[in-house]
C-alpha cells in the first residue's frame, strides 16, 4: 500500500543525506530511514519524516530510493526481517543508487518482483558529494524504460543527466565502466607525476600545461592537482574504490571480458589498504610512489 507522492530514502551517508536534502528542497514529501538514527536528525529537522524500519518506510511511500555501501547492505535493507520486501505488495519502484554487482542486481530485482511486485531500477551515480550538492550528478540507469520514467522527475532534484542504458543491471554495468576509467586514470596520472618529478619537472604545473590537449581530463585537472600537492583530505576511502574494482574484475570474469589493466589497478588499491593507508582515498595511489619503489 502506498500514499501518493511520498518518496522514501534509505541510506543517509555523505551522498545519501545530500540527495535526500535536495529532494526536500525541491518540494517533495520525504520519509527517511538510516541504521544510525542520528544520521536522520538533520533531515527530520529539515522537514522529513523518519520511519522505524525499511518496511515501515515502504508502506508509507510511493517509491523507495537506496544509497547504501555495498551489495550486502542492499540485500539487508530490502530482504531483511524488517526490509522493504516485508511491506507486502507494492506498486512502486525501488531505485538503487548504490554501487553494487550488476549480476547480483538482476537476482535481487527478480526476487523483489516475486516477493512484492515492486519494480527495480538500478541507478548508480557519478559526481560524488560535490555533484550531489550542486544537483549535477550523472545517473546511469538500468530497468524497464516505463519504470524509469515514473521516477525520472524526482531524480532530477540531484541529477543533471539520467541515461537509460538497458535492462536491470545495465546501470551497474555502466558504473563498472565509470570506475574502471577513473581507477585507470588515477593510476596512470600517479605514475606520470612521479616520473615527471623524478626527471626534474615541476609536476604541479602539468595540469595547466596539458589543459585542452588530448591528455586533458577531469582527473588531470582535479585529482592530479591534489596528488601533486599531497592533498588527500576528504577523499573517498580507498576501500570503496577497491570494492568497485573487485566488482569490475568479477563481472569481467563472468562475461569473459579480459581486464588486465583493471587487475593492476585493483592490486595497487589493495597494496594501499594493506599498508594501512586506505584513508588516502581514491587518489592515494600517488601516496604509494611517495613511500618508495613499488
Amino acid at each position: 500500500m502506498t500514499t501518493g507522492g511520498r518518496i522514501g530514502f534509505i541510506g543517509l551517508g555523505a551522498m545519501g543525506s545530500v540527495m535526500a536534502h535536495r529532494l526536500l528542497h525541491a518540494g517533495h514529501a520525504v520519509t527517511v530511514w538510516a541504521r544510525r538514527r542520528e544520521a536522520a536528525a538533520g533531515l527530520v529537522a529539515d522537514g522529513a519524516q523518519e520511519a522505524g524500519s525499511p518496511a515501515a518506510l515502504a508502506r508509507e511511500c510511493e517509491h523507495v530510493l537506496l544509497c547504501v555501501t555495498d551489495t550486502a547492505a542492499v540485500e539487508e535493507v530490502v530482504f531483511g526481517a524488517e526490509g522493504v520486501a516485508a511491506a507486502g505488495r507494492h506498486a512502486g519502484v525501488l531505485v538503487d543508487h548504490s554501487t553494487i554487482h550488476p549480476h547480483v542486481t538482476r537476482e535481487l530485482a527478480a526476487r523483489l518482483a516475486n516477493a512484492s511486485g515492486m519494480a527495480w531500477v538500478d541507478a548508480p551515480v557519478s559526481g560524488g558529494v560535490p555533484g550531489a550538492t550542486a544537483g549535477e550528478l550523472v545517473v546511469m540507469a538500468g530497468g524497464a524504460a516505463t519504470e524509469l520514467e515514473r521516477v525520472r522527475p524526482f531524480l532530477g532534484a540531484y541529477a543533471r543527466r539520467i541515461t537509460h542504458l538497458g535492462e536491470v543491471g545495465s546501470g551497474q554495468a555502466a558504473k563498472v565502466v565509470n570506475q574502471m576509467l577513473i581507477g585507470g586514470a588515477v593510476a596512470v596520472v600517479a605514475e606520470a607525476l612521479n616520473y615527471a618529478a623524478a626527471f626534474g619537472v615541476e609536476a604541479a604545473r602539468l595540469p595547466d600545461a596539458l589543459a585542452g590537449g588530448w591528455a586533458d581530463s577531469t582527473v588531470l585537472q582535479n585529482h592530479a592537482r591534489r596528488m601533486a600537492a599531497a592533498d588527500y583530505a576528504g577523499d573517498v576511502d580507498a576501500r570503496i574504490m577497491a570494492k568497485d574494482m573487485d566488482i569490475a574484475l568479477d563481472t569481467g570474469r563472468l562475461t569473459g571480458a579480459p581486464m588486465p589493466v583493471s587487475a593492476v589497478v585493483q592490486q595497487l588499491y589493495r597494496r594501499l589498504i594493506a599498508d594501512g593507508d586506505a584513508d588516502k582515498g581514491q587518489i592515494g595511489l600517488m601516496w604509494l610512489y611517495r613511500q618508495g619503489p613499488l
